[in-house]
């Protein structure tokens, strides 16, 4: 089973929407017994809450099913996850600093998304519904590429 963590700072917006996008993809190719994802944030402000309501409206309005309780990114984390993927450069290197250094599992987001390769996928947080859903593209697009990347890599 091929395991891999989605990671932002609370936990609450972009990862959880890239874990539920990422979770209907699989399904989608049938492939749950070979993949799963989880998420998690490098602060611990909203461990144990839902997504923020925005998040949970943005993957309904796509019809994409959602429910996750936020953790927090922990050091045990590179034991039990195959790829550990940062939404941002700032939680990326939260995450290297959590790890002790820098790990070959380590990748950004966008490093898999052919409109922003290497960008940052931006916290919508203090935006409206239009920033949500700029992020639902930007996610949608970077989890494509991704399963492609786990799909080549893995020979599947």
């Amino acid at each position: 089973m091929i395991k891999i963590l989605f990671v932002c700072l609370g936990n609450i917006c972009r990862s959880p929407l890239a874990e539920a996008i990422f979770k209907q993809k699989i399904k989608q190719y049938g492939l749950e017994t070979m993949i799963s994802c989880d998420s998690a944030g490098t602060a611990n402000y909203h461990v144990g809450e839902s997504p923020d309501p925005r998040t949970i409206e943005v993957a309904n309005n796509h019809d994409v099913p959602i429910k996750h309780f936020g953790q927090q990114f922990k050091k045990h984390h590179e034991n039990e996850f195959d790829y550990l993927i940062a939404m941002d450069h700032s939680n990326r290197l939260n995450m290297i600093r959590e790890l002790d250094g820098e790990h070959d599992s380590l990748f950004l987001m966008r490093d898999f998304d052919k409109n922003g390769k290497g960008e940052d996928v931006p916290d919508p947080w203090y935006g409206g519904m239009n920033g949500f859903e700029n992020v639902f593209q930007i996610l949608d697009r970077s989890t494509d590429e991704f399963l492609k990347f786990i799909k080549e890599k893995h020979s599947m």
